[in-house]
């Protein structure tokens, strides 16, 4: 593997472990600016049904601020990242671990889920950016309600 290479799949996988760091500090601006590209192929019908779409990365940050914001914590943990490049396109995936903390009267104050990430990336003048994010839940603990708690 030569160094450029190397390089790629380091800087891939950090971009990917930015991802997780950046939402989990509830550091907006940097996961906008340093993670995604301008439009996003986001899957998460695993978890939530409907379909895949195409949305704009200010939309798709926004959103999660939105949601995550009103728990007390959340950790995203990846790991056993594989790295596939291809000229200025990759794929990457990763196992994930979530858990978020909101601690309620109505249950658990806990809700865990893991399993796969599968994100396609782009090189772009700023380094490598995620254009393409599916999550794949393999299985999920605790209190789900805590989410839905955050919608209202």
């Amino acid at each position: 593997m030569s160094d450029s290479e190397l390089r790629d799949r380091l800087d891939i996988i950090e971009v990917c472990t930015r991802m997780c760091w950046h939402t989990d500090k509830r550091e907006w601006d940097l996961l906008r600016s340093a993670v995604f590209a301008e439009k996003v192929q986001v899957d998460y019908t695993s978890l939530n049904g409907g379909e895949p779409a195409e949305v704009a990365a200010d939309e798709l940050v926004g959103a999660w601020r939105s949601l995550l914001s009103r728990l007390t914590s959340t950790q995203h943990l990846l790991t056993n990242h594989l790295v596939h490049t291809s000229g200025d396109t990759a794929v990457a995936t990763a196992d994930f671990q979530a858990t978020h903390l909101l601690p309620n009267a109505l249950g658990g104050p806990l809700w865990t889920l893991g399993g796969h990430y599968r994100f396609t990336l782009r090189r772009t003048a700023s380094g490598w950016r995620i254009d393409g994010l599916t999550m794949t839940t393999d299985w999920a603990t605790g209190n789900r309600q805590i989410m839905e708690r955050t919608t209202r």
